[in-house]
């Protein structure tokens, strides 16, 4: 179901809480709020739908559509600045710091564990919302 998206940055900066199964139709919620708009947001975190849950979903470079549990960012390495916008925050872009290669631990829609290294534009998104389920605003 589509969503509503959150703009109250005191909700945005409290950090989330850990995703059970009990989170799966948050997690297909949050999915279907990204699809809808899929023309201007790459990843949605799940307090962006309102959800206090460790649930992030984006498209990744090919066009495909993943959905993380509980993502966590074990190691990072190479750091850049750029620049970045949301759909949860008014405003243009903003300055922020960000790593070229990530090594993140998050649970699948079925609660299995996973390790997976990503880079560049993936790995920006990414930590872009891993950032929102800490209660970091960019």
């Amino acid at each position: 179901m589509i969503k509503e998206l959150m703009h109250d940055p005191i909700f945005l900066a409290c950090k989330s809480e850990e995703a059970t199964k009990d989170d799966i139709d948050a997690a297909q919620d949050l999915l279907d709020t990204l699809i809808a708009h899929k023309e201007g947001c790459v990843g949605m975190a799940a307090n962006m739908i309102g959800v206090r849950k460790r649930i992030i979903a984006f498209v990744d470079e090919n066009g495909k559509y993943m959905t993380m549990l509980n993502p966590v960012i074990l190691k990072n390495e190479k750091p850049y600045d750029t620049e970045e916008s949301c759909l949860s925050l008014l405003g243009g872009p903003r300055k922020c710091k960000r790593y070229q290669k990530i090594k993140v631990q998050y649970q699948t829609l079925d609660m299995q564990t996973r390790i997976k290294n990503f880079t560049g534009w993936d790995a920006q998104v990414i930590q872009h919302e891993v950032d929102h389920c800490n209660g970091v605003l960019i």
